[in-house]
């Protein structure tokens, strides 16, 4: 299992795949768009993974 796979939270709803972020307490810290399949999803948690650690943050504070 890749490292933080547990705070990706897959839903899934009459044919519809999204996902949330959580952070380590347990906050939901990013939403996902829709997906029509489940694959896709992954795809899109893997996209998160690979891209996320070298994205700009900025502070909404």
């Amino acid at each position: 299992m890749p490292p933080f796979d547990q705070r990706y939270e897959r839903k899934d709803s009459y044919g519809s795949y999204t996902f949330n972020l959580k952070a380590a307490n347990g906050e939901i810290i990013g939403r996902s768009e829709t997906y029509d399949s489940s694959s896709a999803r992954e795809n899109g948690i893997s996209a998160v993974k690979r891209d996320a650690p070298g994205a700009p943050i900025e502070d909404l504070a």
